[in-house]
């Protein structure tokens, strides 16, 4: 069994949520080192947000438990609300009042003093490219502006652990990119666990990546461990003219997964020969106009490992 390490920012101990008959979490075990940015990645319905709302102390586990910054989920809860801040999937503003409200409202929630609230709300507004809007009602804002807005909320009391459920759920890929730009600003002053859907996001983000199925953490690391330890498979990919049923057949002696689809040629193997493959083709007549390795990618990695796509 794990023991707890007070070191770590976020740990959590078998971890677990029944929903009646409905495993939602089933013993999940994580370590996060402080400063770290974490991305939990799955499709809907993975546990992900679940595994939030526990340690956020939102929710109950059913079993096991979790430390944030050496404080007990279960036996802390008020201490672990103290030095968290969360930005949940859905906005949680109050429209009629304007940026700079919805910030102290918060803030003195979080006991923050008038002084110190005025400043941190300044800066954050600031940097979240939010300054010139700080007396505007936040009914007038972009679905983009609202979500940077939620994340300054998640802020303004200066947590150690910063939880991001979804923060680029729903928004168009300009929005999207600005968000991570801020996201990038906050890593290493703030340890980062990230919730998402997106594959992309997390590849571009994430110090390391656990990919969560059915309750399950099913893989873990960086984005290049996962994508190079985890594939069996190399891939090639083939543009070229008269690819012929012989040059295919020839190619397949050697290279069994070798598909043809107008004039791209795709083959798939545990090793391929890139110089070989082209001198098959060759020798057969083909005339290779180019010839990549295609470079294995995180959806790659989830597909092998659930045989699902991230959508379901």
């Amino acid at each position: 069994m794990t023991s707890p390490n007070d070191d770590l920012a976020v740990q959590t101990l078998n971890l677990a949520r029944k929903f009646g008959d409905l495993v939602a979490v089933d013993g999940v075990d994580l370590n996060i080192k402080q400063g770290e940015l974490f991305a939990l990645l799955g499709p809907n319905g993975a546990g992900k947000t679940t595994t939030i709302n526990m340690l956020c102390c939102l929710l109950k586990p059913t079993g096991g438990t979790a430390r944030i910054m050496g404080h007990d989920i279960l036996k802390q809860p008020y201490r672990v609300k103290d030095i968290i801040g969360v930005s949940p999937q859905e906005t949680v503003l109050s429209e009629r009042l304007n940026s700079r409200e919805n910030l102290e409202l918060i803030g003195r929630i979080h006991g923050v003093g008038a002084t110190e609230l005025k400043t941190r709300s300044q800066e954050l507004l600031a940097t979240m490219g939010l300054g010139a809007r700080a007396k505007d009602q936040v009914r007038k804002f972009s679905g983009g502006m609202k979500r940077r807005l939620n994340i300054i909320m998640a802020l303004i009391h200066d947590p150690q652990v910063v939880f991001l459920d979804e923060p680029t759920l729903g928004l168009d890929p300009q929005a999207r990119r600005a968000i991570w730009e801020y996201i990038i600003r906050l890593k290493k002053e703030k340890t980062i666990l990230l919730t998402t859907h997106y594959m992309d996001e997390a590849d571009f983000l994430a110090d390391r990546i656990g990919i969560m199925d059915e309750g399950k953490i099913v893989a873990l690391g960086t984005s290049h461990e996962l994508k190079n330890n985890l594939l069996e498979k190399q891939t090639m990919v083939i543009q070229a003219q008269d690819i012929t049923e012989a040059a295919i057949e020839k190619v397949r002696t050697k290279y069994a997964e070798a598909e043809v689809t107008g004039d791209t040629l795709v083959i798939s193997d545990k090793q391929l020969g890139f110089q070989e493959i082209v001198g098959l083709l060759h020798q057969a007549g083909v005339a290779v106009r180019s010839a990549y390795m295609k470079e294995p990618t995180l959806e790659d990695v989830f597909l092998q490992i659930t045989g699902k796509e991230l959508r379901e």
